[in-house]
């Protein structure tokens, strides 16, 4: 059994027009095979910054909400984003659901590993792998982080220097897109898939706020996904519906995504 978990939220995202990726996590929980589909009811709010993040309190309350939502399910979870922001509950619930034996496969253009203070810009979605080790901001910060040791990042392309020194230093394996099936290779035990859909070539897949040229195609991914064994939970994140041509065929490619996810 499946529960597709919709987190709408846009307050971790940096744009102008972030609050598109509401419409877009609707747009994906929609396109999801699931046997039971929970809304969770974040606020629309710009909220306040605080602490070196943007709209801090609003993300606290979004989280609060998320956890909430998450405690009245036995299913599977598929959650559909939203800003990567939504997946902080759902990787802490496998977290402290298994332990040790869990692998975050982290799918995105960017590491997502900066801090408050490396990230002038105090956008959270920037920050959501490092809240997750244990390294983010404190009202954000799971009870049990993960260690370096439980995350692949894969299909990265566009991190800052001040990520790629903490990748160095906490010895975290990275993949990027030429190199990108090794990330999914001799995986053992329970595996967590976060896809932020900027992993994908821009040219492919348009309906994006961050389009990071040189990314993976499309059926690169979905038949790469549809290859997984052990998925105990996963994530689509990111989609900002551009009201153009192409939202259709993105769409699809979403749809198609997600039927191959092996939950």
């Amino acid at each position: 059994m499946t529960t597709v978990l919709c987190v709408p939220q846009w307050q971790g995202s940096g744009l102008g027009d972030s609050p598109r990726l509401s419409a877009g996590a609707r747009r994906t929980a929609e396109l999801v095979p699931a046997d039971s589909r929970v809304d969770v009811p974040v606020l629309d709010t710009g909220g306040k910054p605080d602490a070196g993040v943007r709209s801090l309190d609003v993300l606290v309350e979004n989280l609060r909400r998320t956890r909430e939502a998450l405690a009245g399910i036995d299913d599977v979870v598929l959650t559909a984003g939203g800003d990567c922001g939504v997946d902080l509950a759902p990787i802490a619930a496998a977290r402290a659901r298994y332990g040790d034996r869990l692998t975050v496969l982290w799918v995105d253009a960017h590491p997502d590993l900066y801090t408050p203070q490396t990230l002038r810009s105090g956008s959270f979605h920037g920050m959501v792998l490092r809240t997750l080790l244990g390294d983010g901001p404190a009202p954000l910060r799971p009870d049990e982080p993960l260690s370096p040791q439980q995350v692949i990042i894969a299909g990265e392309r566009a991190g800052d220097a001040t990520e790629h020194e903490y990748l160095r230093g906490a010895g975290i394996r990275r993949h990027g897109v030429d190199d990108f099936e090794e990330a999914f290779e001799d995986l053992a035990g329970p595996v967590y898939l976060h896809i932020d859909l900027d992993v994908l070539e821009p040219t492919r897949f348009g309906s994006l706020g961050y389009r990071e040229p040189d990314g993976v195609a499309p059926d690169r991914l979905i038949d790469i996904v549809s290859r997984l064994d052990r998925v105990v939970g996963a994530a689509i994140t990111e989609h900002m519906p551009t009201a153009g041509d192409g939202d259709a065929d993105d769409a699809e490619v979403i749809r198609r995504l997600a039927a191959a996810l092996p939950l």
